[in-house]
């Protein structure tokens, strides 16, 4: 017997939408700690976050229909 839970698009979306912008929020604090507080965060997590965040926001604008 299969077992699983299934939700519809609608729910998967917003769930996606909400997941992504969460983790958005904790990048751009993190970066803004950074170099503000000078609070420590890895130089390649520095890097990565100038490249992550717009692709993150073009992915949110793209689920949220905003493109």
């Amino acid at each position: 017997m299969t077992r699983g839970l299934e939700i519809d698009y609608e729910t998967a979306d917003r769930i996606t939408i909400q997941t992504l912008k969460d983790h958005l929020k904790y990048m751009k604090e993190d970066l803004r700690q950074h170099l503000e507080e000078g609070k420590w965060l890895h130089q390649n997590d520095v890097n990565d976050y100038y490249v992550y965040i717009p692709k993150v926001e073009d992915v949110i604008n793209y689920f949220s229909g905003n493109n």
